[in-house]
């Protein structure tokens, strides 16, 4: 089988282009399991693959997946992985440009990001706060969080990408780098990519996709902390890195997202553990469990519903 070196973007050309794919699967965890130099062999994201017959061209920045014979840009992809329209796949790429820019460096204990000729920082992290900005309350509200249980988990944190300033809410990883969310739906990590965990020494042990589902959790169990242990996996290429953390509980319970790639992470957490339950049926209809906790069915259930009724 050949790769059909003819792929281009179908949609024309676009800033979002410029994105590399490498960088963006980077962001969200996923690495190759082979590197050449110019391209790259990875598990293909959307689908099970045992063989890394996904591959990148760094310099074309194409991906092609041998397994099904696709293939495309940057935009491809992202319709790919997060089954949606061409149209909120730019929109999602225009809002996480700031992200795949910060993907590219490594944070020093001086919280500063890599260095021009004359030694300032070419990204940094330049105010870490409270959420205090009128943006971000919005965005918390939105997500039906109370603010003071938000404060408690998160920050707001003001970061610089070459000359422009961004701000997001920030979740804090084990290693130290940051969850970013901020409306509309932007979302990216300020290396290092990590799981969180909170360790209160007990033998049962919650999982969460991430970190608008954990508040969530809290948030419907009336709570600002629980006597549990938990994960947060922050996405579901880290699965196979929380393994150690969760076999050392007698009881897990999953919180992933009602799609195949928290499926996946689920089965991959249930053959590796002693006992584990998931517990995306009692959310079935909603996509995680901060959409169940906001009331936002899933388009083909709310499609499913009025065919009934008619």
């Amino acid at each position: 089988m050949q790769q059909n070196n003819k792929i281009t973007d179908k949609y024309g050309t676009s800033r979002n282009k410029k994105i590399s794919i490498r960088e963006y699967l980077k962001n969200v965890g996923i690495l190759p399991k082979k590197d050449f130099g110019y391209y790259g062999m990875y598990l293909c994201p959307f689908r099970e693959d045992q063989n890394a017959s996904f591959k990148v061209d760094y310099r074309q920045n194409i991906w092609y997946d041998f397994g099904t014979n696709e293939g495309g840009s940057i935009i491809d992809l992202v319709m790919k992985l997060d089954n949606c329209t061409f149209h909120e796949a730019a929109t999602r790429l225009e809002n996480n440009i700031a992200g795949i820019c910060l993907s590219s460096f490594s944070f020093h204990r001086d919280n500063t990001l890599d260095k021009k000729e004359n030694n300032e920082p070419a990204i940094a992290i330049r105010d870490i706060r409270g959420i205090s900005h009128s943006k971000l309350i919005e965005w918390v509200n939105m997500r039906k969080i109370d603010l003071s249980l938000a404060n408690l988990y998160c920050r707001e944190v003001h970061y610089q990408v070459r000359d422009r300033m961004y701000f997001s809410v920030g979740f804090g990883n084990d290693n130290g780098g940051y969850e970013l969310s901020s409306p509309p739906n932007f979302k990216a990590c300020i290396p290092p990519k990590a799981t969180t965990t909170i360790k209160n020494r007990h033998n049962t042990c919650l999982v969460f996709e991430g970190f608008w589902d954990f508040l969530s959790y809290l948030t419907l169990q009336k709570i600002e902390r629980t006597k549990y242990d938990v994960a947060i996996l922050n996405s579901v290429a880290n699965a196979q890195k929380i393994l150690p953390f969760l076999k050392e509980h007698k009881n897990i319970y999953a919180f992933l997202d009602n799609d195949e790639a928290g499926r996946k992470a689920f089965q991959k957490i249930k053959s590796s553990c002693f006992s584990a339950d998931d517990m995306s049926e009692r959310y079935t209809g909603y996509k995680d469990l901060n959409d169940y906790l906001c009331g936002k069915k899933q388009v083909k259930e709310i499609m499913k519903s009025r065919g009934s009724r008619l």
